[in-house]
């Protein structure tokens, strides 16, 4: 019975470091959404981030996106070994995950409504944002699956290459909109936490 005790205090004890652990994780704000910023054109992005055409061994077929956040780069798939690579910004700690989506969305200078979760992290935040260079979506988003998840564009250039998001993926305003003219609703996503090998 002793040992039963202590087995029951030991869950209940990892039950709360896990609990700890997401709620600071949630209590983190948000560096990355900042409505109202109006996106400074001058940023030069690093040229690793900038986008270029790349070879890319894959069975996946042209027209798919895949993610890859270890690297910071969106590759969208072409014929012959090749693809579209751009830079973008990716979640912080605690926001990254992967899996395999499509795009069912599409919106050019999309309004903004924050999800709950993160009007809970930052209750300043306003309820609605309607679209605009100062919207932290940038010039264009792309909704995946039925998930708060986004590829978009950004108000912060700056922060391409970084791990600062809610979860979603985010690219200046010139690629996202060059990317959202190439791919249709539909468009198969994979969003990886590793390179694929």
């Amino acid at each position: 019975m002793t040992k039963l005790r202590h087995l029951i205090w030991i869950v209940i004890a990892a039950a709360g470091l896990t609990l700890s652990v997401s709620q600071s994780f949630a209590q983190q704000p948000d560096p990355g959404d900042q409505p109202g910023l109006v996106p400074d054109d001058s940023v030069q992005l690093d040229p690793e981030y900038r986008k270029q055409m790349v070879s890319y061994r894959t069975t996946e077929a042209p027209g798919t996106i895949i993610i890859s956040t270890a690297e910071r780069h969106l590759y969208l798939i072409q014929p012959g070994g090749r693809a579209l690579r751009y830079g973008i910004g990716v979640g912080r700690d605690g926001f990254q995950w992967q899996g395999l989506l499509s795009i069912t969305r599409k919106a050019e200078w999309p309004d903004w409504t924050p999800p709950p979760e993160m009007i809970a992290r930052q209750p300043y935040l306003p309820r609605f944002m309607a679209g605009g260079p100062g919207n932290p979506l940038g010039a264009r988003a792309m909704y995946l699956g039925a998930t708060v998840y986004r590829i978009h564009g950004t108000n912060q250039p700056d922060t391409i290459g970084t791990a600062i998001s809610s979860g979603c993926f985010r690219l200046v305003n010139a690629d996202v909109a060059d990317l959202y003219d190439r791919v249709p609703v539909g468009t198969k996503v994979i969003v990886r936490q590793k390179p694929e090998l």
